[in-house]
């Protein structure tokens, strides 16, 4: 294996991880956001206040996006165990 296909699947590994982590971690951001202005808006400083929203809007995303996700990591997957023999040999 030369280290072009290492870099490759290492580059290829890295993207399939950003695409599928993406929209959960910018749901998550965003709904943060929105709740720390929110508590510095009304002065509520209650710590539990804000994982109720991102709870919630990480799940809603993972049922929206959970399909989506489940076959970019198959497609990765399957590429990789198709190309199983060039690795080796």
């Amino acid at each position: 294996m030369t280290p072009e296909t290492v870099i490759s699947l290492a580059e290829n590994g890295v993207w399939t991880v950003f695409f599928v982590a993406g929209p959960l971690l910018v749901i998550a951001l965003v709904l943060g956001f929105g709740v720390a202005i929110f508590q510095a808006t009304t002065q509520i400083q209650e710590q539990t206040l804000a994982f109720i929203p991102k709870i919630l809007g990480v799940l809603l995303a993972l049922i929206l996006f959970g399909p989506w996700m489940l076959s970019q990591l198959i497609h990765f997957t399957y590429q990789i165990l198709s190309n199983l023999p060039e690795f080796i040999g």
